[in-house]
């Protein structure tokens, strides 16, 4: 029998009719395919957007959500001074991606646009969008990365190109889960913990306890090339003076053994595959004094990665582009924190999607 053109629509021969498999009769659909091949397009149309102003554009003219879309191609592109044909185009393809309302020709901001893409917006992407999926020329090298098992190109090379600007864009959105974990850990209740927070980027973590808790102190560390980004962000919530900076690779760097009360390990174990995050864990054990809790956020794969697709995409970011980095799953880190002895081991959700394993240091420890 021959394909249908429309494989979609045949529905002649299903299992409830006939008793065999579809896939017999009815080819599957193309989409799942097309969807990866647009996906490319996709991404460099959002990045355009961002760097011509668009998002920013429709906020001062009053395009906000709730509102019918008012503004025009041709307005919008004599404000940015744009070919208007060309950015008619690239605005259809935002709405297409429902990233801008569209009604008669004319365009506006929706929800995730106003919230998400804006400059000032309430959890803003913007600067994440161009530096999230890491050095370009990678993915299009990703088959030799496989084969050789390295990157041409590691961030490791250079980590302030790719770092720096990570640290930056993901500050907003990791200082609100650092925020709302409080309602979780309760950090904010303790008397003056001293915080350790490794591979800290923009020290998210350490600025939540320290807005917490009068009390907190902490030791902030990252490397030489993107520690301002911390320096500046604790500054700007006027917690500096509570915080020690120590610069340096976080697997070399000196620490001292069981003087602190927290320590954190922020997004920085999917760059170093199982064997690095075992020896960040058996640092952070080393750290802690006894009763002491080590935070470790992560995007984590789950048992079956398609039940968390955003975890496994994350892995894949980090495998081509890092020398160590690989996707960790939730039940390696929970085996790999018993193996080293913590206990009373629990997974928190501050927010949607940024996932923390919590766990306690015995109060019988003696290192």
């Amino acid at each position: 029998m021959a394909d249908s053109p429309y494989p979609e629509l045949k529905k002649s021969h299903v299992p409830e009719r006939v008793g065999r498999p579809w896939s017999d009769h009815k080819p599957p659909p193309s989409a799942p395919v097309w969807a990866v091949i647009s996906g490319l397009g996709s991404f460099h149309v959002l990045v355009a957007a961002l760097e011509l102003g668009v998002f920013d554009a429709l906020t001062k003219r009053g395009a906000n959500p709730g509102i019918p879309p008012q503004v025009t191609a041709a307005e919008l592109a004599s404000a940015l001074e744009v070919s208007a044909p060309h950015l008619e185009s690239l605005l259809d393809s935002l709405a297409v991606l429902n990233l801008l309302e569209r009604v008669g020709g004319c365009y506006g901001l929706n929800d995730t646009a106003a919230r998400y893409l804006t400059r000032d917006g309430a959890a803003s992407m913007a600067a994440l969008v161009p530096v999230a999926p890491g050095p370009l020329e990678n993915w299009s090298d990703l088959a030799n990365t496989i084969r050789s098992g390295r990157p041409a190109e590691p961030i490791e090379r250079n980590p302030a190109n790719f770092y720096r600007p990570l640290a930056e864009a993901t500050f907003t959105t990791m200082l609100r889960a650092a925020s709302r974990a409080d309602l979780q850990v309760r950090y904010s209740a303790m008397a003056a913990p001293r915080v350790l927070d490794l591979g800290a980027g923009g020290a998210p973590w350490s600025i939540a306890m320290l807005k917490a808790c009068r009390g907190a102190t902490a030791v902030v560390n990252d490397l030489d090339e993107v520690i301002d980004v911390a320096r500046r962000t604790t500054a700007e919530h006027c917690v500096a003076d509570r915080c020690e900076f120590r610069q340096g690779d976080f697997h070399t760097i000196q620490i001292e053994p069981a003087s602190y009360d927290i320590v954190v390990l922020g997004h920085v174990c999917r760059t170093e595959g199982p064997d690095g995050t075992q020896r960040l864990i058996a640092r952070a054990w080393e750290a802690l004094r006894p009763e002491g809790r080590l935070l470790l956020a992560d995007y984590f794969v789950a048992p079956e990665p398609q039940w968390n697709p955003h975890s496994v995409q994350m892995a894949m970011t980090m495998m081509a582009s890092t020398i160590n980095g690989f996707g960790i799953g939730t039940g390696q880190v929970a085996n790999w924190l018993r193996e080293a002895g913590f206990q009373a081991i629990r997974l928190i959700e501050p927010i949607g999607n940024q996932y923390a394993y919590v766990s306690t240091k015995p109060a019988t420890c003696t290192t």
